[in-house]
């Protein structure tokens, strides 16, 4: 009984305010004081936060305090009507995570980034990086389905034109529930997405979107991106193609041999239970960075 209540002080419902109102839901799961850092999980597209809980625990016992959140239109952060929601998928950065960078942001106590996937790429949308002290992130990529295996190439392309995209103007949201495919997503995501996986370098080749070359090279951050080599959404050329825009920061690649894992990691093994080692090297490394400080 005593063990259930501590364990359930430890995990608070937390609503983070966006700076355009959008209220979110977020989890925090506290650490014994003194935490030695803190830790933000920045999630994949369409993935709930409650996918992120069993690598948030893991951090917590081993001293490190963790926020996680729902973008908007997303788990606990949707509306009653997702179709009515008017959104771009930039949001999720500028505003969304932001907000969890200001609640967890504390003088003296360093502040980390876990990202999955999207993760990567919305660290340098925060227009309040410079309270991070570094990002650690799985499975980014720049989308293109070029830097695919032909064959899951072939399929992505199926299913963004002709499965996606008769099903979002049908709904006037992706319908990923209905496929088993992860959580619906809002149709301004949805567009954007696919339209910037169009370029071999997402959206910074698109030409409506100026500016964004620049904005990725104010980061400065120590970064390290880590991608499997059986993950064919984001192979790690994908990951160069992409990661290439923190020219600034202080960038370093892993990759990530399947076969320490049953052979089998893909886009999303990077936070099940098999993949514990990999918390270690996480958290090993923001120790590091914590006893080397830049």
């Amino acid at each position: 009984m005593e063990e259930r209540a501590k364990a359930s002080r430890q995990v608070e419902s937390v609503t983070l305010l966006a700076e355009d109102g959008y209220r979110l839901a977020a989890r925090k799961y506290v650490a014994d004081e003194p935490a030695r850092a803190h830790l933000i999980v920045a999630g994949a597209t369409g993935v709930p936060q409650g996918f992120y809980q069993r690598f948030a625990v893991y951090a917590r016992e081993r001293g490190f305090t963790v926020l996680t959140l729902d973008y908007r239109g997303i788990g606990l952060s949707r509306p009653e009507k997702l179709k009515q929601l008017n959104m771009s998928y930039l949001d999720w950065g500028r505003l969304d995570l932001a907000a969890a960078v200001d609640e967890m942001a504390q003088p003296r106590i360093p502040l980390f980034i876990v990202g999955h996937s999207f993760g990567g790429h919305a660290f340098g949308l925060l227009p309040n990086h410079r309270k991070v002290a570094g990002l650690y992130t799985f499975a980014t990529g720049a989308g293109w389905h070029g830097w695919m295996p032909r064959r899951e190439s072939l399929r992505v392309r199926l299913l963004w034109h002709l499965v996606l995209s008769p099903l979002t103007l049908w709904k006037g949201y992706t319908p990923g529930k209905m496929l088993g495919i992860g959580e619906d997503l809002p149709a301004g995501v949805f567009w954007q997405w696919r339209h910037w996986c169009r370029f071999p370098h997402y959206f910074f080749d698109d030409p409506a979107m100026p500016g964004m070359s620049e904005q990725y090279a104010t980061v400065t951050s120590r970064i390290v991106a880590a991608n499997a080599l059986d993950d064919l959404w984001a192979w790690p050329r994908s990951r160069n193609a992409f990661m290439q825009a923190y020219r600034n920061a202080s960038l370093s690649y892993v990759d990530i041999d399947p076969q320490r894992f049953d052979g089998n990691i893909g886009h999303m093994g990077y936070f099940r239970e098999k993949s514990k080692p990999l918390w270690d090297e996480v958290l090993a490394c923001f120790a590091n960075w914590m006893a080397k400080p830049v």
